[in-house]
């Protein structure tokens, strides 16, 4: 991705705080980090996506803690991904010389040590001579736990209550108070490593020494590539497609197949704004479209994962009910997310509050039925037969929609202004249901095909009478009123309804009208659909691919591929998307996205299809 990285002043304009689009990802499958291009890591979760922090700085710059390493004198720097991999390269532009930090977490470190969670930086000096310096400052669960820091030979070890972390470097390390700190020279050729790992238990301190961290480098390029030489697609777009797919791999939690919605809390919709959310989380939306997204590339094995999460933690059995289904849980599977707000903690760039937890758990969102069951449809055709256990699973959960589809809920969106009967939620309710009449009718599976058949129709002929306003000739975000959500885009990617259908067109129109922005797509007026929340909102980045979408099969190919080329001007130097676009063009929200990164590749898919 050299070719798109862009210039930073170090240090940068911004002051206390790097935009969020000024980062890029590293991880392990069970956790990341995030790493800013003036080469601070300031944010990081040991040793799970949804564990308590150790970095936050980019939540607070001075109570959150951070990983500083970087040139000591006044220099540009460029930030690109070592190609087809997850591994970030920071590089730094002196007066006298040119130097780079590669940051990777090694996804197996093969020592045999599945508890020793680490993370390498290693610097290299390129050209020249370069003095660097480095500051490691971590403060454990968000900045509430104290810790100490002693130095046991070449080792900085940071002790707290839960947690301890080890330091070790190939240059001199000295303890500052609760930090550690290390100031050093390279010249060309040279190189020096920092490893920080957790240990504790059976785990001990273990240097990393150059040559180990080099094998651990080849060791994780390999990694990367060998995941994603399985990849089918070849189309226009493969840098982009491909660097998505890399991102929604980095948000799976391999012990238990979980996709997170994405790694980071509380990275504000607006700056100043409260639309500050935890999304550390798996929703099941969320979750089961990256399924068709890793579907479409060729990726079953995450798919068989995520299906395996699927029938421990969310379909009927062991007890639980068939409905309503929790909208989301914790990569472990558990269902208790109780929310709170960490007031110690500024928020980013002041943007408070920050929140752990996240209360939309306990939301009726009956959407999440069609997504759900739409992923294990396409499994079911495109990886391998579901079993007899997980059609029983189906079953009661279409029987489930069947009852209770005709009832107001909180939606797609999750608003926090009160239940409404969406349009979306009975799309994704009908979705439901006909993908299951599918998958009984290839498979002659037996179901009450009759019962589902009525309740499929009922849902249609509701949706086309109630959900259409003649007003706006537009299908509208709920029943009773005027007001256009662009999750209406899904109609026609769902097949609910023919792309080229006169209704669906003059939504579309409307729709490009009224919420669509140099190709920027708004969720929604929430000035005429209030949603219980203080303050504006971006552009919502999933919903401006969906745009892209629908117009490609609506038959406006040139206008879709030029609106699809525009969406890429967004993306930062590396290729990454947060969830929403502010008016000024900046990356809003928690980042990276997952659903903005599948979204992406479903239109790169269909727009690839309709050129030919």
């Amino acid at each position: 991705m050299g070719a798109r990285a862009i210039d930073q002043d170090v240090p940068t304009a911004a002051g206390r705080y790097l935009p969020i689009a000024e980062h890029g990802l590293i991880g392990d499958l069970r956790s990341v980090a995030l790493v800013g291009t003036d080469g601070t890591i300031d944010w990081y979760c040991c040793s799970a996506f949804d564990a308590p922090s150790v970095f936050a700085a980019i939540l607070d710059a001075d109570r959150g803690g951070s990983f500083e390493l970087a040139a000591s004198v006044p220099a540009k720097t460029k930030q690109f991904y070592f190609p087809d991999t997850n591994v970030l390269i920071t590089r730094f532009f002196t007066e006298d010389g040119v130097g780079e930090v590669q940051d990777f977490m090694p996804v197996d470190d093969g020592f045999g040590e599945p508890e020793r969670h680490r993370l390498i930086r290693r610097v290299v000096c390129v050209r020249g001579s370069i003095p660097f310096r480095t500051r490691v400052a971590p403060r454990f669960a968000y900045g509430t736990r104290p810790h100490t820091v002693r130095m046991a030979g070449e080792v900085a070890v940071f002790e707290s209550e839960e947690l301890s972390l080890a330091l070790t470097s190939t240059v001199p390390l000295e303890a500052e108070g609760l930090d550690a700190r290390a100031d050093f020279k390279l010249s060309e050729g040279e190189t020096a490593v920092f490893a920080l790992d957790q240990v504790g238990g059976a785990v001990e301190p273990r240097r990393c020494a150059k040559v180990e961290a080099e094998e651990q480098f080849n060791t994780t390029v390999a990694y990367w590539r060998r995941w994603l030489s399985a990849s089918k697609y070849r189309g226009r777009w493969r840098e982009m497609v491909h660097r998505s797919a890399l991102t929604l791999k980095l948000l799976t939690y391999a012990p238990t197949g979980a996709i997170v919605a994405a790694p980071t809390t509380s990275l504000p919709e607006q700056l100043g704004g409260e639309r500050n959310w935890d999304y550390r989380y798996v929703w099941v939306r969320d979750a089961a479209f990256c399924v068709y997204a890793l579907l479409r590339l060729g990726f079953t094995d995450e798919a068989e994962a995520f299906m395996k999460f699927v029938t421990r933690h969310v379909s009927p059995g062991d007890g639980r009910p068939s409905g309503p289904l929790q909208i989301m849980y914790g990569i472990d599977g558990r269902t208790d997310l109780t929310e709170a707000e960490l007031g110690h903690l500024e928020g980013h760039h002041g943007s408070a509050p920050v929140r752990i937890g996240n209360a939309a758990a306990e939301q009726l969102q009956l959407d999440i039925y069609g997504a759900l069951i739409d992923s294990i449809y396409l499994y079911d055709k495109w990886a391998k037969p579901i079993s007899s256990d997980q059609w029983d699973d189906v079953c009661a959960l279409v029987d489930w929609v069947c009852e209770h589809w005709n009832q107001p809920d909180e939606g797609i969106w999750e608003t926090r202004g009160g239940r409404k009967n969406f349009l979306y939620s009975r799309l994704m309710c009908w979705v439901a249901i006909e993908r299951a009449i599918r998958m009984a009718n290839r498979r002659g599976l037996p179901a009450d095909l009759p019962r589902w058949r009525q309740s499929r129709d009922t849902i249609y002929r509701r949706i086309m009478k109630e959900g259409w306003s003649d007003r706006r000739q537009a299908f509208v975000q709920h029943e009773g009123g005027d007001v256009l959500d662009a999750a209406v885009l899904m109609m026609p990617l769902t097949k609910f309804i023919a792309p080229t259908d006169p209704k669906w067109l003059s939504t579309l129109d409307a729709l490009t009208h009224e919420l669509v922005s140099d190709s920027l797509v708004y969720r929604y007026d929430p000035m005429a659909s209030p949603d219980g929340l203080r303050g504006d909102e971006g552009t919502f980045s999933i919903c401006s691919f969906w745009y892209v979408e629908a117009m490609v099969h609506a038959g406006r190919v040139d206008e879709a591929r030029l609106a699809f080329e525009k969406m890429l001007t967004y993306a930062n130097h590396l290729g990454l998307y947060a969830e929403e676009i502010s008016h000024t063009g900046e990356q809003q929200g928690n980042f990276p996205q997952a659903f903005t990164h599948l979204a992406l590749i479903s239109a790169a898919f269909n727009l690839d299809k309709a050129l030919g």
